[in-house]
């Protein structure tokens, strides 16, 4: 029997409970003081950017998902009052005036990522090797040329221009109208950012784990010291008229006050990017797929350490974290671009978009690379014997790796698989594109249930397999062996499906890409069900009836 969702009864609905909560943020990454006072946020994964109000933390959005931006990268102010964006996927520079209208700039710039404005020039570079930094205008000028990955940058005090080399640990300068570039600092630390703060000392972020910010006296002692905080995967920076320095992270999103001596102070909290791919291991901890990182939901904030005094922040140890309102997820590993997450003991076998199967250790803190090259995988489960099964959404298949890192096939022809699940001998599999989920057996893929809508993640729990219905945000529980489908949960806060492939979805590998939607699902060992809330950035706690 092949259940329906006109069919699909009312069940006894599932209580709702936030293991991690909305995202005030959704993610962060360049940043500028704005005319009016507050701080503007380029959300990458967003598409938006938002002001924040560094006194009070409020944010509001000012440019939201369904405007001209894809993906902004970093942005700037001009004298006139004007923001610049690069939206990077796309390769395209947009400008939008006090009023709030768009134009392009250009759309002739490859992963234009660093921006910046003197007076009203203004100055973007590119985020690949051998890239360029240029001035836009209506004939562009090549400042500078072969850059190992561009980034923030900004005018110095000595009139010239600053940038990082992501790629070497080298940080550069030019003057404004070209010429040779000159080198102002090797062997810095995963460079991502270059800022000045109000004193003319230059600071560069790294991206990485280590939370390092290089400092460089250029116009005094020219002495170089680290700010090391518990800060780390910063993205950009920015400075207040008070000479306060407020950073952000590609990975954990937020914003945070940082202080000469490492201290921190949250702004706004730290969030979710995704999630995307969930799962749950034997002692019952929830881990999530979250683009940049594997990730944690922690305990609970109380109410009374959810909003601790900013007069903490003086009074804090160097290197501590003074206030940290409201965090609720604690990254267990940075890994770029995870997708789908399984748990198999003390590993986490992970997917990503860009065709890698990686299995994460979390005892050694080892990752090991089990295939290339497929075509977008998604889900991903294990098998008893430890054999994985990934749903390989771009060729419509499910394949199988073993110990040995071979691939095989299970089941092909499908259209575009998504979430994939196994109960004892049986798999099961939804499929985005064909609109159904399917039993995989040994004569192929068995429908189970059609006319589903967008259906993404996929479990089982005491023979009741459960289903993300994302076009419908519901979640619903097919029984196998009849086909009837009931629904346990709707208004879900998952995100609404693409179209597949999305347009700029896919750059250079190794590049950051737009995470496709999946909102993933997975079972925990007394019949809860827990779900990535794409839609808003939360991790949920579906109670049993």
């Amino acid at each position: 029997m092949t259940g329906r969702p006109g069919s699909a009864r009312q069940g006894k609905r599932r209580k709702v409970e936030a293991l991690v909560r909305a995202r005030p943020l959704w993610g962060s990454n360049g940043m500028a003081f704005g005319p009016d006072g507050r701080l503007y946020v380029a959300q990458f994964l967003a598409g938006q950017i938002s002001a924040v109000d560094v006194a009070t933390g409020d944010v509001e959005v000012v440019v939201s998902p369904d405007g001209p931006l894809q993906s902004p990268d970093d942005l700037a102010f001009d004298s006139d009052g004007a923001m610049y964006v690069t939206d990077l996927v796309p390769g395209r520079v947009w400008r939008r005036d006090p009023a709030g209208h768009f134009t392009l700039v250009t759309d002739e710039v490859t992963a234009p990522n660093g921006i910046a404005c003197v007076g009203t020039r203004v100055f973007v570079n590119e985020m690949i090797p051998g890239g360029r930094l240029l001035e836009l205008g209506d004939d562009p000028a090549v400042l500078a040329s072969g850059l190992a990955m561009g980034n923030a940058m900004q005018l110095g005090p000595d009139g010239r221009l600053y940038y990082p080399h992501m790629l070497t640990g080298e940080v550069f300068r030019v003057p404004l109208d070209g010429g040779e570039p000159e080198l102002v600092a090797a062997d810095v630390p995963d460079p991502v950012a270059v800022r000045f703060d109000r004193e003319g000392v230059l600071l560069v972020l790294s991206r990485g784990e280590s939370g390092f910010v290089t400092r460089l006296d250029l116009a005094g002692t020219g002495d170089r010291s680290a700010i090391v905080s518990e800060l780390n995967a910063l993205d950009n920076a920015a400075f207040d008229a008070d000479n306060r320095m407020f950073v952000s992270s590609y990975a954990h999103g937020g914003v945070a006050e940082l202080a000469g001596d490492g201290r921190t102070r949250q702004i706004v909290p730290r969030d979710l990017g995704g999630p995307f791919g969930v799962t749950v291991d034997l002692g019952g901890g929830v881990h999530v797929a979250d683009h940049y990182r594997l990730a944690q939901p922690a305990k609970q904030p109380t109410e009374q350490s959810a909003g601790q005094p900013a007069e903490q922040f003086a009074g804090q140890p160097a290197g501590q974290p003074a206030d940290r309102p409201d965090e609720d997820v604690t990254t267990t590993e940075l890994v770029n671009f995870v997708h789908g997450v399984a748990a198999d003991g003390d590993l986490l076998h992970t997917t990503s978009q860009y065709g890698q199967v990686r299995t994460y250790d979390r005892v050694s803190g080892t990752t090991r690379t089990r295939a290339n090259g497929l075509d977008r995988p998604l889900g991903i489960a294990v098998r008893a014997d430890g054999t994985l099964l990934v749903a390989e959404s771009g060729a419509g298949r499910v394949v199988a790796i073993d110990h040995d890192d071979q691939v095989s096939v299970v089941a092909d022809g499908l259209g575009s698989p998504a979430g994939v699940a196994v109960d004892g001998g049986r798999c099961y599999v939804t499929d985005e594109r064909l609109s159904a989920m399917y039993r995989i057996g040994d004569g192929g893929p068995e429908l189970l249930a059609g006319g589903l809508g967008a259906p993404q993640g996929i479990t089982v729990h005491d023979g009741v397999v459960y289903v993300v219905e994302t076009a419908h945000r519901r979640l619903l529980a097919i029984d196998p062996a009849t086909g009837d489908v009931t629904v346990e949960a709707d208004s879900l806060p998952v995100a609404s499906p693409t179209p597949d492939p999305r347009p700029g979805l896919f750059v250079v590998p190794g590049l950051p890409g737009m995470p496709r939607p999946f909102a993933g699902i997975a079972a925990t060992p007394d019949g809860a069900l827990v779900l990535s809330a794409n839609g808003d950035g939360s991790v949920l706690r579906l109670k049993t009836p």
